[in-house]
């Protein structure tokens, strides 16, 4: 096919029929595509690189999330871009890219991408392109026969455009029960973060607390200081803090060091996994990419074990959350997008919520578009 008829989104264009079943299935006539880092079997995995293709064979088998879906009904059209090695250079180059395509060429005949989400590769693209993108539990998600960045970060993520097919995927994926929708107990609005956004409040807290107050009363919306309560429940983030994140204006102090140490155990586990391949392939790598990735390459386990102290504080601080981006329009022609946090474990709970806020949500929002700034 040629390139330009899919804006070069994907790498590979394959189609995997679903098993026939005499019985509905939950994902049928669903269209979806994989990102190229997980194994589809007779296929090459290229993990974004050329050489990384030419020195490896054909995988023999395919990745259970993948026949997850397949098995649930669903029909694979291929296998999506993505950035060298799974590292990013400026921004998520690869999902992001394939998010725009996502929603402006398929539309509805691609229904889900299946992603990755080790720093926020499926909820960032989606907020910048006005869709749906989750990240599960970390390990809910078998995550077997797909390439590995950072293990302690690593998760499987997807893509959707309305909250029925990503509710529906996620059911399939995580094999949740269909349940009545839960009302949350609270809802905790983190003041600290939305106070660095130039975006009027009535354009991103407001349509979220107007639903909520629609739908359970907002006597269960509390407001904290997410900068305060990571500082005092992650103490080992101080070897992190310096005098130069303190002094500065429009950040977060503490967030910024939980990024320092999040991107040192980042490298440290991505030399771990591939350090040796890279040292002796020498594979070519793109412009900054490649300044990137020989950066890990080349780091020490220097401060590691701070690291590890770091994630485990946090663990007990916040209960490991997972997390989904939801759009919430546009504002000064840009998209705008929320996302909505949970512990560890509330998956379900949390996709029934957006499935239950999202149309009150997108009506709020279609309100305050309305006024004039």
């Amino acid at each position: 096919m040629a390139k330009d008829s899919d804006y070069g989104a994907f790498m590979e264009k394959f189609v995997l029929q679903p098993s026939p079943s005499a019985h509905e299935l939950p994902l049928s006539g669903l269209t979806f595509a994989v990102k190229d880092l997980y194994d589809v079997d007779g296929y090459v995995t290229g993990f974004g690189n050329p050489d990384w293709a030419r020195t490896h064979p054909a995988a023999t088998s395919t990745a259970p999330a993948v026949l997850s879906v397949l098995r649930a009904g669903a029909t694979c059209i291929g296998k999506t871009i993505m950035d060298e090695m799974a590292y990013r250079r400026v921004s998520y180059v690869d999902n992001f890219y394939v998010s725009w395509i996502f929603l402006n060429k398929f539309k509805q005949k691609v229904l889900s991408i299946i992603g990755s989400d080790t720093g926020g590769s499926v909820r960032v693209p989606a907020s910048y392109c006005g869709i749906l993108g989750f990240r599960p539990s970390h390990d809910v998600v078998s995550t077997t026969g797909v390439i590995p960045m950072a293990q302690s970060f690593d998760s499987m993520g997807w893509f959707a455009r309305d909250p029925v097919i990503l509710n529906r995927v996620g059911r399939v994926l995580m094999q949740l029960p269909d349940v009545d929708p839960v009302n949350p107990s609270q809802i905790i609005i983190a003041e600290d973060c939305f106070q660095l956004s130039a975006i009027p409040s009535d354009r991103l807290t407001e349509p979220l607390l107007k639903s909520v107050n629609k739908l359970f009363g907002g006597d269960l919306v509390k407001h904290a200081i997410l900068g305060d309560y990571v500082k005092e429940k992650v103490p080992s983030l101080k070897q992190f803090m310096t005098e130069e994140t303190a002094d500065q204006e429009n950040n977060i102090p503490s967030l910024v060091a939980l990024s320092s140490a999040r991107q040192l155990l980042q490298r440290y586990e991505f030399k771990k996994n591939h350090g040796e391949w890279v040292s002796t392939v020498k594979p070519d790598l793109g412009p900054g990419i490649s300044e990137t990735i020989w950066k890990a390459v080349r780091t020490t386990d220097e401060n590691v074990d701070v690291c590890h102290s770091v994630r485990t504080e946090l663990h007990a601080a916040l209960n490991a959350l997972l997390g989904v981006s939801m759009p919430l329009g546009l504002y000064d022609n840009l998209p705008v997008a929320i996302s909505l946090l949970a512990k560890h474990g509330s998956d379900g709970i949390l996709l029934n919520l957006v499935e239950s806020l999202y149309k009150n949500i997108q009506e709020e929002v279609g309100i305050a578009e309305k006024k004039v700034y």
